[in-house]
């Protein structure tokens, strides 16, 4: 019984589930779970699979340069007029679901590429599909059309 349903799991692309389901059977201390709380916890574990799968996607698609870019880990002690108020406040939605872009410019070295990495990262984590191009890349896309 337990093979047939792993197999038509796999079959109905629930791997997350599957994987749920093989390991949590096992567990001790699932054991005295009822049927509706085993339920539950193989629709969660399904559901957190496939949030991990989307954003493992939206994180590849957007090629960042900088992947391990994170805005939590910007150092904002250098002297570079990055202040962390315009950064919080730009960690919101409504930029994003306004369909509005980011222009980051500055001289060279000051870390334009790792901050736009950054919000790229931000973006993908939370569910938005997230294009990273140079000025020049952009401008060069735009006369092919």
């Amino acid at each position: 019984m337990t093979t047939q349903t792993l197999t038509k799991m796999h079959e109905m692309k629930l791997h997350g589930m599957a994987e749920s389901f093989q390991s949590r059977r096992i567990m001790p201390d699932h054991q005295d779970l009822n049927h509706d709380e085993f339920t539950a916890l193989l629709v969660d574990d399904e559901y957190i699979h496939r949030q991990n799968n989307r954003q493992r996607r939206l994180l590849q698609m957007a090629r960042l340069k900088f992947s391990s870019a994170a805005l939590e880990n910007i150092d904002y002690q250098q002297n570079r007029g990055l202040l962390k108020s315009k950064i919080t406040a730009l960690q919101n939605n409504q930029w994003l679901e306004k369909h509005q872009n980011i222009l980051i410019s500055g001289p060279t070295g000051v870390g334009k590429s790792y901050l736009a990495c950054a919000f790229g990262q931000w973006a993908c984590r939370h569910g938005f599909t997230v294009y990273a191009s140079s000025l020049l890349q952009a401008e060069c896309q735009t006369q092919k059309i």
